[in-house]
């Protein structure tokens, strides 16, 4: 789904067709309903996950749901209202492969504008192997470097943060990498 700039129809406050235009102390335009004055704002979402490690091997879970049902994807969702991005990885590493993690700094912030998303990814150790795919995952599974299903991953910031990570742990520096994908 892309990121449609004009997706707002109607007031959330009053219910009236709104009209787009530059309010007054802006400079971009924005849905502005005539009846009560309110101005609505579109945002980023943010995507929170973590890229979990136990020995030389990487977690993914096999997707689920849609998008992109039956593709692997590093344990990763939409950050919920009142929860700190850190409180998001964990939550979302535990719904989704029901991992055990220790967070080891954020890793990752890739901006994927055409969709309107940020997406961040925490390097972790996983505690134990142990681990049990929640509902939204079919499977979950170590991954050695040379197994990555590489062709079959679901999004392209799993994929960027998987080469980061690989090239990072060759040279024995790990680093934040800020990316653009699109």
């Amino acid at each position: 789904m892309l990121f449609n700039p004009r997706a707002i129809q109607h007031c959330r406050a009053c219910g009236t067709a709104v009209e787009y235009r530059v309010p007054a102390d802006d400079n971009r335009e924005r849905a502005v309903c005539p009846a009560c004055a309110t101005v609505h704002y579109q945002n980023p979402i943010n995507v929170v996950g973590t890229l979990p490690v136990w020995e030389d091997r990487v977690l993914l879970c096999k997707r689920a749901i849609e998008p992109r049902y039956g593709l692997w994807t590093l344990p990763a969702g939409f950050l919920e209202l009142g929860e700190t991005t850190e409180q998001g990885a964990l939550r979302e590493t535990d719904e989704e492969a029901g991992a055990r993690i220790d967070l080891q700094g954020l890793y990752t912030v890739i901006n994927v504008t055409r969709v309107g998303q940020v997406h961040l990814f925490y390097r972790a150790r996983l505690l134990d192997p142990n681990f049990l795919p929640g509902a939204e995952s079919l499977e979950a599974r170590l991954f050695s470097e040379g197994e990555i299903p590489w062709d079959l991953l679901a999004f392209r910031t799993v994929r960027e943060t998987l080469r980061c990570f690989f090239d990072d742990r060759r040279r024995e520096r790990f680093e934040l990498h800020c990316l653009d994908v699109g």
